[in-house]
């Protein structure tokens, strides 16, 4: 408090009790300034764009068009497609026997691209081509002309056939399907291949080879 000259003056007397409240907010006023109360605090309105307006979408009944999700889980798929699955899985659980597991011993995908490049060459000839060319060679024996046309060298396929090919060795190259069902068709036939001394190799898919 600031010393002042006062007259003395009774307990009881107002003008005392004045002047020290005066003083008192006096010396507030030149303390350090309080903070202002955090909810007396007045938050800056975020100034709105008028080009970019939020439009919210509302997924309720009758709203807006629901997202695309990923219903794979939840699709009931064909049987056969079930039956792959299934099948998948069991060979993985169960112990297989040389004789089946020897296809899954395929050759890698650059050799593959080479082989069905290779066999591109020597495909088949369709029957047109076929009636084409026996048309020509009827045409020229009538004439009275030699024939040189040889049998055009073309892939054989079919098991009998292959079969017979290996067991007379005129097979230059067998090529097996991994997925022939049912597989005990053809489990032997890389024994004999083996076994007449014909080259062979195992490829992943049948509808690759026109099977």
């Amino acid at each position: 408090l600031k010393a002042s000259r006062l007259e003395p003056t009774p307990l009881n007397s107002q003008p005392s009790l004045f002047l020290f409240s005066v003083t008192m907010g006096k010396a507030a006023k030149t303390g350090k300034k309080l903070p202002n109360a955090p909810l007396a605090a007045k938050k800056a309105k975020a100034v709105k764009n008028p080009l970019f307006e939020k439009t919210p979408r509302n997924f309720r009944l009758g709203g807006d068009i629901q997202p695309k999700r990923d219903l794979t889980r939840f699709v009931r798929w064909p049987k056969y497609v079930r039956l792959q699955r299934m099948k998948k899985i069991m060979i993985m659980r169960l112990k297989m026997p040389p004789a089946i597991n020897q296809f899954n011993m395929t050759i890698d995908k650059n050799q593959a691209a080479t082989l069905l490049r290779l066999l591109k060459k020597y495909q088949p000839e369709t029957a047109e081509a076929k009636k084409t060319r026996l048309m020509e060679t009827a045409q020229e024996k009538k004439d009275g002309k030699e024939t040189k046309t040889k049998k055009p060298t073309v892939i054989k396929y079919g098991l009998n056939h292959v079969t017979t090919l290996i067991e007379q060795k005129a097979a230059k190259l067998v090529v097996i399907a991994h997925d022939v069902e049912p597989i005990e068709t053809v489990c032997w036939l890389p024994a004999l291949c083996r076994k007449k001394d014909v080259p062979y190799c195992i490829i992943k898919g049948k509808g690759r080879l026109g099977m």
